[in-house]
């Protein structure tokens, strides 16, 4: 049973969202329930401004250094190398992973162990905003943070690799198990650690996220060995389009940076509800976006890497129309349902209705461009797909100042919420951008088919969400609004009457979406099958 667990393999795009979406979906279940015991233990106070503040270094240690390499080169080049029928244990592509693998942990424990010692240095340029004594609790959170990219980093090719293989149940496993290592330190580690205890955790989940992904690339054939070999062309070809991915990166983390830094010379608490309003919002991005980009990813680079443009557009088409048909809808209940949501989430212990009305404000204006946030990603894969870092990273860079200035413009009028505004609207340009760039780029994607789905689902989906917002007042003096679950019921039964209603304009509409989504669902049931793959390739 474990075994044929590891070796699971999704065969559609789809059937591996499926997958992906609701591992996902447990991963950031367990992202709220932390938040919710961050948020009762500390509030939006001091306490969660300095663990948060500490997280940005360690983290964007990892986005240089990993994710610019794994995300951008190794993924498609090592599908290249895979794809030319070399499966013998010491054929190129483990060469290539060996040697990625290998260079990244070494750089990984260089660059960690020399930031530790400049620590101090780095967080006054995080947070300059904050106090001698929210400094030294940052410093102190942040060296013992250094840990978890090393492992994030050796799970970053394991995963890679598992991507390749579509080996996506395994690999859906490992933001489970991090976030699982965070509520560990939350729940038991500050009781003998205190703040402290919140870092330990951060590690051990990267050390989880790891270990649960090795026993499967164990058994796609993967055998550690000793290579370095800068020389190998398969690493010069995974340098060569690092670089403008790194830079890229480098953009995505000064904007969140210089946010960092405006929020630190607002009103206290500013940070924490920033980074608590970005992470509800992140919910559906990661289960509807991330998804399905992560699952037509390996699809797009076998097309780019076979040259094979029909297919890629197919697939890319598909993909969009996919992320429309679940963003949609999420973008409008998350703006309804805003209160309800923050507060069953975070409403505990101290946080109080102050801090519930800041979040829900922020989390409203990121809800604008939770589309468009999802479609950037989903961009960005179709570049990397043919080995282009260079033209994503120009536009993000018009992008990101864009982004900081329109932050900070709206920061001076608005607060906190200012700032998520400005990232919105940041985001809904950056999505544009990177459109027209791609199309020019490749030709037509489809892009009339992908509008004219999108208008039907935007249609259904204010449908369900005045839907769900006649039921909230409906059920308003039917419930006790002073408990929390009066409030979930309410929500709950909202939210509930709003996807039925959606559901059902997406039928009268004739969105094939709907049926693509709920075919790949069932497929995934053993007494029920369907011809997932059929129905994407003849169902358009």
């Amino acid at each position: 049973m474990i075994k044929k667990l590891l070796n699971n393999q999704s065969r559609s795009i789809a059937s591996a969202a499926v997958i992906l979406g609701a591992a996902s979906l447990i991963s950031r279940v367990l992202g709220l329930i932390r938040d919710r015991v961050l948020a009762g233990q500390f509030g939006a106070g001091n306490e969660l401004d300095i663990y948060y503040a500490a997280f940005r270094i360690p983290d964007l240690v990892y986005s240089l250094l990993v994710a610019g390499a794994i995300s951008a080169g190794f993924i498609p080049i090592f599908i290249d190398y895979l794809n030319k029928g070399k499966t013998k244990e010491n054929s190129d592509h483990w060469y290539l992973a060996n040697s990625v693998l290998n260079i990244m942990t070494v750089s990984l424990i260089v660059i960690c162990f020399l930031a530790s010692i400049f620590t101090s240095l780095l967080v006054k340029l995080v947070a300059p905003g904050f106090s001698p004594d929210k400094l030294a609790a940052t410093v102190e959170l942040t060296r013992v943070m250094f840990l978890a990219p090393i492992f994030l980093g050796l799970s970053a090719v394991l995963g890679g690799i598992l991507q390749s293989f579509r080996r996506f149940f395994v690999y859906s496993l490992g933001p489970i198990m991090y976030n699982l290592g965070i509520i560990f330190g939350a729940l038991v580690l500050v009781r003998y650690y205190g703040l402290l205890g919140l870092s330990y955790g951060v590690v051990i989940g990267a050390f989880w996220h790891m270990a649960i992904q090795v026993p499967a690339a164990y058994m796609c054939g993967f055998r550690w060995k000793p290579v370095f070999d800068f020389r190998f062309k398969g690493v010069k070809r995974i340098l060569k389009v690092m670089p403008p991915r790194v830079l890229s990166l480098t953009l995505s983390h000064i904007n969140f940076w210089i946010i960092t830094i405006i929020a630190s010379f607002l009103a206290v608490g500013s940070i924490a509800v920033y980074n608590l309003a970005h992470n509800i919002w992140s919910f559906p991005l990661g289960v509807f976006g991330i998804s399905f980009v992560l699952a037509a990813f390996p699809k797009l680079s076998e097309t780019a890497q076979k040259n094979d443009l029909a297919n890629f557009v197919k697939t890319f088409s598909l993909t969009a129309r996919q992320i429309l048909f679940f963003t949609l809808p999420a973008m409008v209940f998350f703006i309804v349902l805003r209160a309800q949501i923050v507060r069953v989430i975070l409403g505990t212990g101290r946080f109080d209705w102050q801090d519930t009305v800041l979040t829900l404000e922020t989390l409203a204006f990121f809800s604008l461009a939770l589309f468009a946030e999802a479609l950037i990603l989903l961009l960005l894969r179709g570049f990397f797909a043919w080995e282009d870092t260079k033209t994503p990273f120009l536009i993000g860079l018009i992008a990101t100042v864009i982004r900081l200035s329109l932050a900070w413009f709206f920061s001076r009028i608005l607060g906190v919420s200012g700032l998520a505004l400005g990232f919105s609207i940041g985001s809904l340009i950056y999505f544009f951008l990177l459109f027209i760039a791609l199309r020019k780029k490749i030709g037509a994607l489809d892009e009339y088919r992908i509008f004219v789905s999108g208008i039907k689902m935007l249609f259904a989906s204010l449908g369900a969400g005045i839907a769900a917002y006649i039921t909230l007042n409906i059920l308003a003096p039917l419930v006790n609004m002073n408990t929390g679950l009066g409030i979930f019921t309410q929500g709950f039964l909202a939210g509930l009457v709003g996807i039925l209603i959606y559901f059902f304009l997406s039928w009268l509409l004739r969105l094939k979406e709907l049926n693509l989504f709920l075919s790949s669902l069932f497929s995934r049931l053993p007494w029920k099958k369907f011809p997932v793959e059929i129905r994407e390739d003849n169902g358009r």
